[in-house]
């Protein structure tokens, strides 16, 4: 896939997501992209899958640009930016200046993976985990792949408001209100008796330079999801691990204790590792659910995007016994959930 071609799907994409103004830039970047410049040969070098479903480079760009406009280190992007509204070409030519004035920030923060850390996911996790407990009375213990800042660690602290129903604690510290469609799942008991995570790049929230990663991600047009991920940052429960997410399992696996469930999680992030790493990781998963018992059961749910283009797909395998649940499908960013378990 070209870049251009990555950044019309990237634009399709945002603008299904609710981001008009997304929509614009990156449209306006596949047209009027700086070729032969050092972001381009570094774009063009770039291996594997670019695109939306690979290594998201359109979004990179574009968070790269979104975090010159909250450092105020380029006032006239800032300018053009939500919530002013100016035409395409004065938008254009703000991004161009951009790209040619930062250059070299805007190499270095490519070679990031996006780290989006939407709060909104916590949605699916609230409802998949109640149903895990209506079939194991157990607490949990939980492993987040991919765990970026680690607000998503902590979705037992927030509750889930939809289709007249409430899932979570009644002192939850945000609401999490989705589009909701299908049966909610019942109301459990639910207790994490311990909590960890791990990325390749762990951001720690609560450092306003490294907070910097997360709101670049969040889209200029999109306040409210600023809003959710502040009040995630103020309930921030349980560490994240630097390293491979593959390795860091392995040890995980064999860690949980008798008496409790040990719930595997990932919400878009295998995407970002190699084939090779998915591979391995998924064997391990289940050479470890082999080894599941009732009172040491093994639980691996993703919410992944899929071949299907609508959302993403929630899925869920438990052990013992390997029962492989479709739970049904997921908008990105969690403003829909169509449930299906």
């Amino acid at each position: 896939m070209t870049l251009a071609r990555a950044l019309l799907a990237q634009a399709d994409a945002c603008r299904h997501l609710g981001s008009p103004f997304m929509g614009r830039l990156l449209t306006l970047l596949a047209r009027h992209w700086p070729r032969g410049s050092a972001l381009d040969r570094r774009c063009a070098l770039w291996s594997g899958d670019i695109g939306p479903r690979g290594a998201s480079l359109p979004l990179r760009i574009a968070g790269g640009l979104h975090a010159l406009v909250l450092t105020g280190r380029d006032t006239g992007l800032a300018a053009a930016y939500p919530p002013a509204d100016v035409s395409d070409p004065v938008l254009c030519d703000a991004l161009l200046a951009a790209l040619t004035e930062h250059e070299a920030f805007l190499l270095e923060w490519i070679e990031s993976a996006p780290q989006t850390n939407e709060v909104r996911r916590s949605s699916v996790l609230i409802a998949a985990a109640h149903w895990i407990a209506a079939q194991h009375d157990l607490p949990f213990v939980t492993s987040e792949l991919g765990a970026s800042a680690g607000l998503n660690l902590a979705w037992d602290r927030y509750a889930l408001c939809a289709a007249d129903q409430r899932l979570g604690p009644r002192d939850a510290v945000l609401c999490l209100s989705p589009d909701w469609s299908g049966p909610m799942p019942a109301a459990r008991p639910v207790t994490v008796a311990q909590r960890r995570g791990v990325d390749l790049n762990p951001l720690d929230a609560r450092d306003p330079a490294q907070a910097l990663r997360l709101f670049a991600y969040l889209w200029p047009d999109q306040p409210h999801r600023q809003d959710l991920t502040r009040a995630a940052i103020d309930a921030l429960d349980g560490p994240v691990d630097r390293g491979d997410a593959i390795d860091w399992l392995g040890p995980r696996l064999g860690d949980a204790p008798e008496g409790h469930i040990h719930l595997v999680y990932h919400t878009v992030a295998w995407q970002y590792f190699p084939a090779a790493a998915q591979t391995r990781g998924t064997a391990m998963i289940e050479a470890a659910g082999a080894h599941a018992t009732a009172s040491r059961p093994l639980a691996w749910f993703a919410m992944e995007a899929d071949d299907e283009s609508d959302g993403a797909a929630l899925t869920l395998r438990l052990w013992p016994g390997d029962l492989r649940i479709t739970l049904g499908r997921a908008d990105f960013h969690g403003r829909w959930v169509r449930w299906a378990g």
